[in-house]
Order: structure tokens, then C-alpha cells, then sequence
């Protein structure tokens, strides 16, 4: 990553008021993101992952607070939903994070990264088949998730409550069923040793 981000250092070495080694931490996360949505070709993932950091250095001197590793993650998130949002033809706006999950999803389902891998973050107008491959999957990915409420039940606990319910002692059954059980223990450890020895 160093000999393509040294272009862009100024004198004292850092890219934007923040140090190499910041970036490389950064330049790492993007690429690992990409790496998960099974981006394998190196010359695109390396377009890729600077194209998003070209983005965070441009935000990084006005938002002197934030990491440049912070600054390229929401880069690449907003990159990645807008062409989504794009090739789905969905709203990016009310909805970031479920477009971005389902289309996440959508991808993967397509096997975009086996057929398409090319069109990954590339303006239109795209092949026919992957859009219609992108639009069917999405659709398989899952309707909008609904906020539904669970009220609690009583525990079933089965035949072992009509152990303890019982009368006034609830635990006297319960204590008998134990001391008849250790009896025949008791009893077949007797037989078996008697007979042994007599």
C-alpha cells in the first residue's frame, strides 16, 4: 500500500495531517471489507480501496477528530450503499442499513463476485443479466424487517410439577419416588453380592 499512498504524502510524510501508518491501518480495513464481499482480483481491489481513501483524505483536514480509518469506513459504507441503491434502483435514503445488508446479500446470491466481479462499484449502465440477477436476489434477500412485540409465557416444566404440586408437602412424593429408587439400588447391590458369595 505505501508506494501508492506516497504520491499522495506531502513533505513532512503524511497524507492529510495524518501519519502512513494511519492510512495503512485504513487501506488494511477497506480491504479486508472488500476481501469479505469475495473481491479477488488484485488490480481492481487496489482501484477500489484508494478510490475510497481518495475520499476519506478529501473529508480528513475538516474532521480533525475522527480517524482516517474511521473516515474510510464510512467512505467505502456510503460508496457501497449509493451503488446499491443504484443498481437496485432503491432509495439509499430512508433505509441505509437495511439496503446495504440486503444488498450485501443480494451480491453474494447473485454470485456477483464469481460472474461480475468488473461491475462491483462501476457506473452504469451494467449487463443486462447481473442487474436482473442483482433485482431477483435482492427481492429473495428478505422483505423489510417488521418491529413485532413477544409476550411471555408461563414455563412449561412437565410431569416434574405434578411432583412438587401436590398437597400440602409438595416435596414429600418427590423425596419418596428418591428413597424407593435408592432402596432398590440398595436391594439389587445385596442380591447380586449375596449371591456372588453364597
Amino acid at each position: 500500500m505505501e508506494p501508492a499512498l506516497k504520491n499522495l504524502t506531502d513533505a513532512s510524510g503524511a497524507i492529510a495531517g495524518r501519519s502512513l501508518n494511519e492510512w495503512n491501518a485504513a487501506y488494511a480495513k477497506v480491504e479486508n471489507y472488500f476481501h469479505a464481499l469475495r473481491i479477488r482480483n488484485k488490480p481492481l481491489l487496489g482501484q477500489l480501496v484508494l478510490r475510497v481513501l481518495e475520499q476519506a483524505k478529501l473529508r480528513a483536514p475538516v474532521e480533525t477528530g475522527r480517524s482516517a480509518t474511521e473516515l474510510a469506513v464510512e467512505e467505502m459504507e456510503r460508496l457501497v450503499t449509493d451503488w446499491f441503491g443504484q443498481v437496485l434502483q432503491a432509495s439509499p435514503t430512508n433505509s441505509d442499513q437495511m439496503l446495504s445488508t440486503r444488498g450485501r446479500l443480494a451480491l453474494l446470491l447473485a454470485d456477483m463476485p464469481g460472474r461480475w466481479q468488473d461491475q462491483f462499484l462501476r457506473p452504469g449502465p451494467w449487463p443486462e443479466e447481473f442487474v436482473m440477477a442483482m433485482r431477483e436476489t435482492f427481492l429473495l434477500a428478505g422483505p423489510d424487517f417488521q418491529i413485532s412485540k413477544m409476550t411471555p409465557r408461563p414455563l412449561d416444566l412437565g410431569p416434574i410439577t405434578t411432583l412438587t404440586n401436590l398437597g400440602k408437602y409438595p416435596y414429600v412424593r418427590m423425596a419418596a419416588a428418591w428413597l424407593l429408587l435408592a432402596l432398590l439400588l440398595v436391594g439389587l447391590f445385596w442380591v447380586t453380592h449375596h449371591i456372588k458369595n453364597g
